[in-house]
């Protein structure tokens, strides 16, 4: 009888494993997490999505791997070009408000952008064209990303793990960072091609400019506060730091953000990139801000609201619109050459990439999603079709571009 309890026992324990089992294939999203975590691609990470005025997914999943932490909602990530989107969103604002036009010089607030110079195949030449507002906007500057012992922004963002440029050690503020970048020659004439690059710290010396106020204090006063998005921010205090997650690294040798034979495998708390000092004025809007689930998801849903939270409005409709229009093709196109290959489908707005061809990039996401991403695995897009937004974040490098497609696919599989 005592054996037959047992058998019994064991049987039941079988089946709670299959049951525990049969739930996580069943659930996509939760599927996905998981996945990235077998293969070493993040760590722990956590997702959530929103439709229709209401959260219909939100999972921690813990990697429990010796040198990472369980994570929740408060745990603070890096958020990286993340932060060019609020930038944005700061753009818009001003924008809403009459205090420039799109089409203005940037010389016409920051003087130093005045004489230009380019690069042509003969050589540096003073630049033809003026550099406007929306060139930078849209990645159609001619400022690109800048490793300090060449241009290839890929390698200076795995060898030195931030874009040399946009250096709080090298600098303090924006108006010595706006200075020195002025002086950098244009891969191209303004306005001629698209390629991606430190346009956003740019804008962050334009906003103090045409605001009156710092970077960081008018993005606090003017999105921050009005979203209680209180651990936004591009600086870091003792108590932050016992709730920011340490990286997963899994730098790969011999791929495009790595080429060459240099590997990495671990976790640590010692390749921040940025020192996040709160003693720096040096707020980079390209790179520099960190934030959490619990944060970012009510931008997120600030812009699924068509620029309104909680009543109030942020930006407005015309805002969203003018950022989310097509200023660029995306891949493939021989005009193009620099745009991301990973985004077959989708077009350039300001920053963002909007989805204009469903088929094309096949994760089942509709046309008209937009969103963005941060060099350390942090994903979002909005939906306006379902009204609905998702938000991945993880601290984890290299960066895998197939986070995204997947997420979608687990998303829209979930979602019916």
């Amino acid at each position: 009888m005592k054996k037959f309890k047992i058998y019994i026992f064991l049987i039941a324990m079988m089946l709670f494993a299959c049951n525990e089992n049969t739930k996580k294939i069943d659930n996509p999203i939760e599927k996905f997490q998981s996945d990235l975590i077998a293969e070493g691609t993040t760590g722990s990470n956590v997702a959530k999505v929103f439709k229709n005025g209401e959260v219909i997914y939100d999972q921690v999943v813990n990697s429990g791997a010796s040198g990472d932490k369980d994570i929740d909602s408060n745990t603070i990530f890096p958020i990286w070009s993340m932060s060019k989107t609020v930038t944005t969103v700061g753009m818009m604002i001003l924008l809403d408000r009459g205090l420039y036009n799109l089409d203005d010089n940037v010389s016409d607030y920051l003087p130093e952008y005045s004489n230009l110079n380019c690069k042509g195949d003969d050589g540096i030449y003073p630049c033809e064209k003026k550099l406007k507002i929306t060139h930078l906007l849209s990645h159609r500057s001619g400022f690109t990303y800048y490793a300090k012992n060449g241009s290839n922004w890929i390698a200076s963002l795995t060898t030195d793990l931030y874009p040399a440029v946009a250096d709080p050690v090298r600098f303090n503020n924006l108006d010595d960072f706006s200075k020195a970048v002025a002086k950098i020659p244009l891969d191209f004439e303004p306005g001629e091609m698209y390629t991606y690059g430190i346009n956003q710290a740019i804008l962050g010396r334009l906003i103090e400019v045409i605001s009156g106020q710092s970077f960081y204090s008018f993005l606090k006063e003017n999105i921050f506060d009005k979203l209680a998005m209180n651990d936004t921010k591009f600086h870091l205090t003792d108590e932050d730091r016992e709730r920011f997650q340490p990286l997963r690294v899994n730098i790969k040798p011999n791929t495009d953000f790595n080429p060459s034979d240099f590997y990495l495998d671990g976790y640590t708390t010692a390749m921040d990139g940025y020192p996040y000092s709160e003693d720096s004025q040096a707020h980079f809007g390209g790179e520099g801000l960190v934030s959490t689930m619990s944060d970012f998801s009510k931008f997120c849903e600030m812009l699924v609201n068509d620029g309104t939270y909680n009543g109030e409005k942020i930006v407005s409709s015309d805002g969203i619109k003018i950022m989310t229009g097509k200023y660029s093709n995306a891949y493939p196109d021989p005009s193009e050459p620099n745009a991301f290959p990973f985004l077959e489908g989708y077009y350039y707005g300001f920053t963002f990439s909007v989805l204009e061809n469903t088929e094309a990039y096949g994760s089942g996401a509709p046309n008209g999603i937009y969103g963005w991403s941060g060099y350390h695995n942090t994903w979002y897009w909005i939906d306006p079709v379902n009204k609905l937004y998702a938000l991945f974040m993880s601290n984890s490098i290299n960066p895998d571009f197939s986070i995204l497609k997947n997420f979608q696919t687990a998303t829209y599989k979930f979602i019916k």
